[in-house]
């Protein structure tokens, strides 16, 4: 019976641990995915407007599919650093600056 008590004990802690270890890996990008979702909103909203040039829009969600990509292997490795994360930071500050220049860049499509 003791047997039987630390093998069952035994497997709970490896199953907690298991358990643990995956909720510990950083693979959550949240600010990431919440930029993303506001840039192609104002890419949308510009084109919509139009602000933003049907080549500009192109253009624009081009770097937003090289943003995804950069972040989707960043969490291939099953952890996401906090180099990835600035630089994930970085590319969509970028992005951001591209987006904003792209819409007060005095080009009116509705003229």
């Amino acid at each position: 019976m003791k047997k039987y008590n630390y093998v069952l004990i035994i497997a709970v802690m490896i199953s907690l641990m298991a358990i643990t270890n995956e909720s510990m890996a950083q693979t959550k990008t949240k600010r990431t995915d919440v930029r993303q979702h506001a840039q192609r909103a104002r890419i949308v909203e510009g084109k919509r407007s139009g602000e933003v040039t049907q080549g500009e829009a192109a253009l624009l969600k081009g770097e937003q599919r090289h943003i995804r990509r950069a972040e989707r292997r960043a969490k291939s490795d099953g952890e996401v650093t906090g180099k990835e994360k600035l630089r994930l930071e970085r590319k969509q500050d970028r992005a951001s600056r591209h987006i904003r220049k792209a819409k007060h860049n005095g080009v009116d499509n509705n003229q």
